[in-house]
């Protein structure tokens, strides 16, 4: 079990565009490992991307009650419907926000073998798919709030 610091508002490498993974190899599947570790080490993360510790490479690690998934290079391929939802971020403790999300979503990553795997998301799996896969672009969910909550 390795767990890694977990990066705070403020540090600019939240705001950098994560390069694509070239290869899915050991150190790959190590970062994925850690990024876990350090997601199930945290009181409520339902999800991690790799700038949030440090490393800009498009890698998250997402579980929201189904099981852990792990995703190499991840995009949105489609979406559907709207949906208004509360988020917070492990990068930014103690705020919380109201913004609007798809309702589903479906995207295309690599798994931790290097396999392309389709994943479909609807509700809360939709929304974590969406803020994780925001991260890796550089976009914090404060940046689409419409209304702060107390």
């Amino acid at each position: 079990m390795a767990l890694r610091q977990i990066r705070l508002f403020g540090d600019d490498i939240l705001r950098k565009k994560s390069k694509e993974v070239k290869a899915v190899d050991n150190k790959i599947r190590q970062i994925l490992n850690d990024m876990a570790d350090t997601m199930y080490d945290t009181e409520n993360g339902g999800g991690l991307a790799a700038p949030q510790i440090g490393i800009l490479k498009r890698l998250a690690v997402i579980d929201m009650g189904q099981g852990l998934i792990k995703l190499v290079n991840p995009k949105i391929i489609k979406c559907a419907g709207e949906q208004e939802v509360i988020e917070g971020c492990l990068s930014i403790p103690n705020v919380f926000g109201k913004l609007k999300r798809p309702a589903k979503v479906i995207i295309e990553a690599l798994n931790e073998e290097g396999s392309k795997i389709i994943l479909k998301g609807t509700k809360d799996l939709a929304k974590c798919f969406c803020h994780e896969i925001d991260h890796l672009k550089g976009i914090l969910f404060t940046d689409l709030v419409t209304e702060y909550m107390k």
